[in-house]
């Protein structure tokens, strides 16, 4: 999972268009975009990469980092 920031919403989309270019030249053809027309938080869905470009405010509202980082701590129930 790759976290980035643009600093509006031109910079998310222009990243965005970059890094599909991109995947498309590696040969990753299908992959999914999710929040394109409006650019405050764009997601790739690259199969085995996952892209969010967000802008400032909305990475800091949604704060992927801390729910990702408490996630990988939780403690993990079995049926044991």
């Amino acid at each position: 999972m790759v976290v980035a920031s643009g600093r509006s919403q031109r910079h998310v989309g222009a990243m965005a268009d970059k890094v599909l270019r991109q995947l498309k030249d590696a040969g990753v053809a299908n992959a999914k975009v999710e929040g394109a027309p409006a650019c405050d938080w764009v997601l790739i869905d690259a199969g085995d990469v996952i892209v969010h470009i967000f802008r400032p405010e909305v990475r800091e509202f949604y704060n992927l980092e801390r729910v990702w980082s408490e996630a990988a701590h939780a403690p993990v129930k079995t049926d044991a």
